[in-house]
């Protein structure tokens, strides 16, 4: 071999080594840290890319997210404390998104929004499928599967009243401290879904543990995955918790499972929201809520629904308080749902649980998905409700004289059944089969 032969091959040798080598990304520097946004110079930094904050004195290492860019600067939103962080902070860009992991071996766990274990359990458990990314797309339109069957949730109100189907979307509206999650969690250890996701979002640290341990229970726990971040955590990771339960819930459905996504709360979610883009230097709207809210809210609320394969069926919370209808968010969240189930604070304060206003409540799926029978009997049963409101006064006054109109003499008699059909007692679930039954005898 010639000398010249040999250089040549050196040069090619070298070559390939230097195309085998990932380039090194640049790093930035933090230029402010103005209370939830940190400013800094970082050259190519995508929107939503993850950059990991660390600091040289204090060695920390805080994971950050890029939401915004302003001229030659990049605006993060850290999820994790930014104490112990200064002016000498780098910022190292990952070239990657918010990651989560996933597979059968969540089931039965409790993770962060950032994916990280929460209970004592193994990690990394087994049984595990590699990650997903948490910002996931809704499937297309005309790719979804049509919702022609119900889903049992365990309820009487709601599965004989307001039938939900396998792939809807509803709502849960009420004041605080009335029991949405106490029914959140009767309809995660009652329902016939294969998988239940569970995303707690900015609830006290107190209920997380209350709600897995008294109120799921290891019944419900067992085929339930539980995503927290409570309300002392950043505001990204509490936005972020609500996306990675869905990206969970997405993995179950894309492996053909009937999923239910339980959320509680949008509300809170949009707090956090707010917090963030007010910060990023958003003009607020409605109630001081930034424009991006409502852009990011249907992204959120369309990736649940039916799916090719799978299908989530999702449940969010909303709080509101007085008149939800002045409540930018209780709006936007029932106008993209498809119903609303409403939380009387009334029914609470005289012991009645479920307290689900059941004439002020609406499923927009159930003509589709329940039988013609079933429906025939919910009418009434409305129909009488709805006659005995009328005249409840006058009931209770003893002004009422029976004889006066046949539909009303028989919504007097019958409501104190009607009622104690739509009382349910903790731990007292009815199938399907049974609350039809059970309708029959009230409506005939």
């Amino acid at each position: 071999m010639s000398g010249d032969e040999g250089m040549d091959n050196i040069v090619r040798r070298l070559q390939g080594a230097v195309r085998d080598v990932a380039p090194r990304r640049p790093k930035g520097r933090v230029r402010s840290l103005l209370g939830v946004i940190v400013h800094a110079t970082v050259p190519h930094v995508r929107l939503g890319e993850l950059c990991h904050l660390v600091d040289p004195s204090s060695h920390r290492r805080v994971l950050a997210e890029v939401v915004g860019l302003a001229d030659d600067m990049a605006i993060l939103t850290p999820i994790g404390d930014l104490a112990g962080l200064s002016s000498l902070t780098e910022v190292v860009p990952t070239g990657d998104e918010l990651r989560v992991p996933v597979g059968e071996g969540l089931l039965g766990r409790v993770i962060s929004a950032v994916g990280e274990p929460l209970d004592d359990g193994p990690w990394p458990p087994r049984n595990m499928a590699g990650s997903r990314a948490v910002a996931g797309s809704p499937p297309e339109p005309l790719s979804r599967g049509l919702i022609e069957e119900p889903i049992q949730l365990g309820i009487r109100a709601i599965d004989g009243l307001l039938t939900v189907g396998r792939g809807q979307r509803i709502g849960i509206f009420g004041e605080p401290g009335i029991g949405k999650s106490s029914l959140l969690a009767e309809i995660a250890r009652n329902t016939d879904a294969d998988v239940v996701v569970i995303g707690l979002i900015g609830e006290r640290g107190r209920e997380v543990r209350e709600f897995i341990d008294r109120q799921l229970g290891p019944q419900g726990r067992a085929k339930s995955v539980v995503v927290t971040a409570t309300s002392d955590r950043p505001a990204m990771e509490r936005v972020k918790a609500a996306h990675v339960a869905t990206a969970i819930a997405e993995y179950f459905r894309d492996t053909g499972r009937s999923v239910l996504l339980l959320m509680d709360s949008v509300t809170r979610y949009a707090r956090a929201m707010r917090e963030i883009g007010l910060a990023a230097g958003e003009p607020p709207t409605r109630r001081g809520f930034p424009p991006s809210l409502f852009a990011t809210l249907p992204r959120l609320l369309e990736r649940s629904g039916p799916a090719p394969s799978g299908s989530i069926t999702g449940i969010y919370t909303v709080l509101v308080e007085g008149d939800g209808m002045l409540d930018p968010v209780a709006e936007e969240v029932q106008a993209i749902l498809d119903g609303h189930i409403i939380l009387s604070p009334d029914l609470a304060q005289r012991n009645h649980f479920p307290a689900i206003d059941v004439l002020r409540s609406r499923s927009r799926l159930m003509e589709a998905v329940a039988p013609a029978d079933h429906r025939r009997y919910a009418a009434r049963i409305r129909e009488l409700m709805s006659r005995y409101q009328e005249v409840e006064l006058l009931v209770r006054v003893g002004e009422y004289e029976r004889g006066s109109d046949k539909t009303t003499d028989e919504a007097v008699a019958k409501i104190d059944r009607i009622n104690a059909f739509l009382r349910q007692p903790a731990g007292h679930p009815s199938s399907l089969a049974e609350i039809a039954s059970q309708m029959k005898g009230l409506a005939e």
